[in-house]
């Protein structure tokens, strides 16, 4: 949904400046052989833009490449032939820095630059050094902030997935692996109960595939579009409490309760050889809480355990996302109590 308001914004902010460039030659230019040829290369550049951004999908990575060099073609003409067009750049550079490769946009970049510069000088009345540094330092400036921006979109994209696999892949092939090693044992002395092992892990196996394809569509957890979050955190775990009386809560909020205590109750089972855990969900009077308790090893919060380390700067990455906070307790022989708050 950002990207497609990204792409309108772009596609709005260039007709605008189109627009605006029309206006301005009209109004401060005789209708004469330039000023027709400079109008007829705007309404076909125009047609241009319009049908590359209407055709986008079909055009694929190809199409769109040859659509952006007739477009900067076509603007490279028009500025020559009225220089008041010269702004259409900009968005035109946020195109350049969408579909070409880095090396590429800084050369197109330096062309749309130096044409830049060319028109304000054109314009101006006399020749300072304000129309040659603005262009560039616009053009620096755009490049470093769109860069600087999708590295960071990367960053937070490569986070999620971490934390989803952690979650749930990660979850879900630990789980098959003891079932499988499970039906091993048990494989020639009771056939029948390591077939109800392999079944389940089956069975585990294609929750396990549709949680990887919600969480490549960003989607949320598969069980709760099937039933509600105190219901979906009872089947995790036999020793569920549910408090205060339920109201509503949002999507989001009901995903990071669910994945926080996935987390909890892998890190307990894997890490603490818990014998006992016991979820509690709270519906307080402005705050759900979420408590996690084991009876296992625990660990010494002072000193970072490599176990439990990823799964619970996970847990405060998801509920920082919500305005959440995250409480844990534990000592070497006394278990773990992990306590996150959400405000509603």
């Amino acid at each position: 949904m950002e990207r497609v308001w990204l792409n309108r914004a772009m596609h709005a902010g260039f007709f605008l400046l189109l627009a605006a460039s029309v206006a301005r030659l009209l109004i401060r230019h005789p209708l004469d052989a330039r000023t027709v040829a400079a109008l007829a290369d705007a309404a076909a550049l125009a047609l241009v833009w319009a049908a590359g951004a209407l055709l986008w999908e079909r055009l694929g990575r190809t199409g769109r490449l040859w659509w952006l060099g007739v477009v900067v073609a076509g603007w490279l003409v028009l500025v020559w032939l009225a220089p008041s067009f010269a702004w259409c750049a900009v968005p035109l550079l946020f195109m350049c820095l969408r579909l070409l490769t880095v090396r590429t946009t800084v050369l197109v970049a330096a062309v749309l630059t130096v044409a830049v510069i060319a028109a304000q000088i054109a314009l101006a009345d006399r020749v300072d050094p304000s129309l040659v540094l603005a262009p560039i330092a616009v053009a620096a400036m755009t490049m470093v902030i769109f860069w600087e921006l999708r590295r960071a979109g990367i960053m937070e994209e490569r986070e999620r997935l971490s934390r989803e696999i952690h979650d749930t892949l990660a979850q879900g092939l630990t789980s098959q692996r003891m079932l499988l090693q499970a039906a091993d044992r048990v494989w020639e002395s009771d056939p029948d109960r390591a077939r109800h092992y392999v079944r389940t892990a089956m069975a585990a196996t294609g929750a396990n595939l549709e949680e990887a394809r919600r969480f490549v569509r960003d989607l949320g957890p598969a069980d709760l579009d099937r039933r509600p979050l105190a219901e979906a955190l009872r089947g995790m775990s036999p020793e569920f409490r549910q408090e205060g009386e339920a109201y509503p809560l949002e999507e989001k909020t009901q995903a990071v309760l669910l994945r926080v205590a996935q987390g909890a109750l892998a890190n307990a089972r894997e890490h603490a050889g818990a014998s006992r855990i016991i979820v509690t969900l709270a519906y307080l009077d402005g705050e759900v809480t979420l408590d996690v308790y084991d009876d296992g090893v625990g660990f010494d919060q002072a000193v970072s355990d490599p176990g439990r380390g990823y799964g619970l700067r996970a847990m405060r990455d998801r509920l920082a996302e919500v305005g959440g906070t995250l409480v844990v307790e534990s000592a070497p022989g006394e278990g773990t109590a992990i306590a996150a708050r959400i405000p509603t």
